[in-house]
């Protein structure tokens, strides 16, 4: 992957990775997230999760939600917990509480839900994103960030 590397991840702001994203083939994408890139790069997304969290918007909600990306090199699947109480937003990268809501879906998909690139709800519709527990909540989760538009 010439454009898409990892190392220069953390430097680019979010417009400028969705934009990334956009223009990577998906085939790439696919082979980059079952490489030991991987860890760095859903970290890096979650870490920055909380500084893209609309308090504003997000009211009274107080909900636990976990991202399962599957598609691990090893068959596996990783499982990030991003909780919102109390106006704010924080992530745990190994979960400790019960999800309200639980996403399971392919790393490629995943980079396009959180880089706007992509519709969840027709995402859920075809069946390449899951969602267990909470629908009306995982309707609203792209209203609590503000998710880059490439």
């Amino acid at each position: 992957m010439t454009d898409f590397d990892p190392a220069k991840f953390t430097s680019l702001d979010p417009k400028q990775f969705a934009q990334l994203v956009k223009s990577t083939p998906d085939a790439e994408i696919a082979a980059l997230m079952k490489s030991d890139q991987r860890g760095m790069i859903l970290d890096e997304i979650f870490n920055r999760m909380p500084t893209l969290f609309r308090a504003d918007r997000a009211g009274a909600t107080n909900t636990v939600i976990h991202w399962n990306i599957s598609e691990r090199a090893d068959g596996g699947v990783d499982t990030y917990e991003v909780v919102i109480a109390d106006g704010a937003c924080t992530v745990n990268g190994s979960p400790a509480h019960d999800p309200k809501l639980a996403l399971t879906l392919g790393p490629v998909e995943f980079l396009k839900v959180v880089t706007g690139g992509a519709n969840p709800v027709m995402m859920f519709m075809t069946g390449k994103l899951k969602a267990k527990g909470d629908l009306a909540l995982a309707s609203k989760i792209a209203d609590l960030f503000n998710i880059p538009k490439a």
